[in-house]
Parts: structure tokens; C-alpha cells; sequence
């Protein structure tokens, strides 16, 4: 699991360049905000990872959508009993708990059709509504069908993992003839000439896995 309604949603916690305390939540005035598109590869390529592991995975819904935190809530509409309960020093778990999109130009998103939301939902995710990423093969959503498809096909939910060392910048592990690396450097990692990609979590040419990315492989 990598988000639930009580964090900080991973597509955003994890490029943040400041502490933020659970439950502390950010907002307009926080420091250290992140990067949207760091924060989008390194959620894919933690996703990537994550749906390769042995056991019960679990999604928080719009983590599909590639969703950041929703950050410039105004104090009127927020919810949170954090937020009253601090005075507003803590802006809570709003964040992760707007209203998810369904269509681009439906009224709030499709969610219901008053256009009304209990939080308010940024305008920029009109990009990562549901019949937006549907169409687009690169979309978080179609990474998301794909990763859950093979990991059914293949078993992945059960079984073990063997660990291998592809340097201290990755994670590495073998699940049967399956591969899996992430790429946690700050260089590219060479995977050698021998790989047949199976999922890229970011497409990418060469055999070099980009920083902030995760590959299921096997080998020739």
C-alpha cells in the first residue's frame, strides 16, 4: 500500500523537499512543495514496484489517475478536525480526500451532477480524469491496468522474491523469470544488452533505466 485517506498521497509525498509530519498535511503556505513530475515518475515507478510484491496490494482510490495532494484548498472549505483542532497550524488530510475526476468537462468531474463537491476540486485535474487517461496508452491509468493484468496472469500475489544486486542506487528482485528494478540514483543504471522489457513504469529507449523508474524484465 502507498496512500491511504490518512497520508499525504504518494504521487506528492514522495518529491517533497521539506519534513511533513503524519497527519500534518500541506497546503498554500507549506514549504518544500513538490515537484508534479518528479512526484508523478517516482509514484509510477513505486507503483511499478509495489504490484510485482508477494502478498495482498491494496489502492486508494485515484492513486489509478496518477492524483497529486490537492494543496490550495481555501481555509473555508476545509474539513479536516485537524485543522480546528490546531488553530490552522496543521492543514490535515483534505488533501487526499477531494473528490476524484471522472470526465474533463462533466460537472464536478462527473462525481455528481450539481457540479457541488464537499471539497473543491483543482481545475488542473481536468487532466487526469478517468475518460482523459482512458485514451492515452502512456496515461498512469493504462500503466495501472497493465501492471494489475500481469500481475494476475502471473501469479504475482504469490510465491517469493529473490533479491539481486544491481548497486546500491536500486532495488532489485527476481520473481521466477520476471525481473524487477527501480532506479533510485541519480544516474541512469545499465541493465545490460541481455533485457526484453515487459512493463517500463516511464517509456524510455536503451537498456539504461532512467532515474525515478521502475521496469519489469526478463532475460534473453
Amino acid at each position: 500500500m502507498l496512500s491511504n485517506h490518512d497520508v499525504i498521497r504518494h504521487a506528492s509525498r514522495l518529491a517533497l523537499t521539506a519534513d511533513s509530519p503524519q497527519g500534518e498535511g500541506i497546503g498554500p503556505l507549506s514549504k518544500g512543495k513538490p515537484d508534479p513530475i518528479v512526484g508523478l515518475s517516482r509514484a509510477r515507478a513505486a507503483t511499478t514496484v509495489m504490484l510485482s510484491l508477494p502478498g495482498s496490494s491494496y489502492m486508494y482510490q485515484g492513486e489509478e489517475l496518477g492524483l497529486p495532494e490537492a494543496m490550495e484548498i481555501p481555509d473555508a472549505f476545509r474539513q479536516d478536525p485537524t485543522w480546528f483542532r490546531t488553530g490552522g497550524k496543521r492543514y490535515g488530510r483534505d488533501g487526499c480526500r477531494v473528490p476524484i475526476p471522472w470526465e474533463a468537462n462533466a460537472p464536478a468531474f462527473g462525481f455528481n451532477t450539481t457540479g457541488d463537491a464537499w471539497l473543491p476540486q483543482p481545475a488542473e485535474w481536468a487532466t487526469f480524469a478517468r475518460d482523459t487517461e482512458q485514451t492515452d496508452a502512456t496515461s498512469t491509468l493504462n500503466l495501472y491496468k497493465q501492471l494489475l493484468r500481469l500481475r494476475r496472469e502471473r501469479e504475482l500475489g504469490t510465491g517469493s522474491l529473490v533479491w539481486e544486486d544491481l548497486g546500491e542506487t536500486a532495488v532489485a528482485f527476481r520473481r521466477g523469470d520476471l525481473h524487477v528494478a527501480m532506479n533510485l540514483g541519480t544516474e541512469p543504471l545499465e541493465l545490460g544488452d541481455d533485457v526484453t522489457f515487459v512493463v517500463q513504469s516511464q517509456p524510455f529507449d536503451g537498456t539504461s533505466l532512467p532515474i525515478d523508474t521502475a521496469v519489469w524484465f526478463t532475460k534473453n
